[in-house]
């Protein structure tokens, strides 16, 4: 169906709700994939064990079969305390949300992009919410994150009941730059990582050969992992925990949440940076220019919540 259904899907993507309401047929991705060699990363040792279970990574370091190498993720667990956790949500809900396709809600703050046209104006992006600036803050604690500067805020909900998921993708290439960065702030979760096969014109790869990296030597390395295609990585997302995507999985892996990875109401913050040619010194530093000068103490464009938010502050 390509008519935007009241549940806020189109296209191919559905809910629960929708493929009710007009007997849409959707595939199981999981059973697709578990047909697959499966393995769980685990982010104390950063090695991979066979497995499709995510509790995988808790039998550390006691994990069974070869380990092997998955590189291009960082995860830090307890990247929030459990009182950070609390007041951002509360904070979060006291913001309108709005209704998205796979059964998700969000919360959008950031320029406009057509993706398609490589176009970018600000729209009416006016800074991020104070009540979350918190978080940026703390990426100075992450080397990984030294002199990233969010242009993308998105506050994202899972919900179980509407049968919640995101398909298999990569973030836009063309925009958006190096380090994909979740800050999962409630219901533990999975990211499913699957091998890109697609032309390098989709999700603008083809962008990525014209810009150098802005991340140290070594970090970010651009050959093939060395595992074969038919492998499927999965990625643990525990509540309060922060996870980067950068380098080979970054680039050459699909990521996905499953529907069945949903058992309880999730919501995370997605941060984004721009490509270095957006970025000073790029060719396309004037287009970015507007949008990199407003400062993440803006006032929040929202400002019939701002009495309620100041006890957040």
């Amino acid at each position: 169906m390509e008519t935007v259904r009241p549940c806020g899907c189109k296209g191919i993507r559905s809910c629960l709700i929708c493929e009710a309401k007009y007997k849409i047929s959707k595939p199981d991705l999981k059973e697709v994939l578990q047909e697959s060699k499966c393995y769980v990363y685990c982010p104390y040792c950063d090695k991979s064990s066979p497995g499709w279970d995510i509790d995988e990574y808790k039998k550390h370091p006691h994990h069974d079969g070869n380990l092997i190498d998955y590189p291009g993720v960082y995860i830090k667990l307890n990247f929030l305390n459990e009182d950070e956790a609390n007041k951002l949500m509360e904070a979060l809900d006291y913001l309108p949300w709005q209704t998205s396709q796979s059964g998700r809600r969000k919360q959008n703050f950031g320029p406009k992009c057509n993706f398609k046209k490589r176009k970018l104006r600000l729209g009416v992006f006016d800074g991020f919410p104070k009540t979350t600036q918190f978080v940026q803050s703390k990426f100075e604690e992450i080397p990984l994150l030294h002199g990233f500067r969010t242009v993308e805020q998105c506050s994202l909900e899972y919900d179980p009941e509407r049968g919640a998921s995101i398909d298999p993708h990569i973030d836009d290439c063309w925009i958006w730059g190096e380090r994909i960065v979740t800050v999962n702030i409630l219901g533990d979760s999975v990211l499913t990582m699957t091998p890109y096969r697609g032309p390098i014109t989709r999700y603008n790869l083809d962008c990525v050969s014209n810009y150098n990296s802005i991340l140290e030597k070594g970090i970010r390395d651009n050959t093939q992992i060395d595992i074969d295609d038919n492998v499927v990585v999965r990625l643990p997302m525990p509540a309060r925990s922060l996870m980067i995507l950068y380098g080979p999985a970054r680039y050459q892996w699909e990521h996905s949440v499953l529907r069945q990875d949903i058992t309880s109401r999730r919501v995370c913050l997605a941060y984004r940076e721009l490509t270095p040619p957006y970025l000073e010194n790029g060719g396309h530093h004037e287009e970015a220019s507007e949008i990199l000068s407003i400062k993440i103490q803006c006032t929040i464009i929202f400002n019939k919540y701002q009495h309620l938010l100041k006890q957040f502050v």
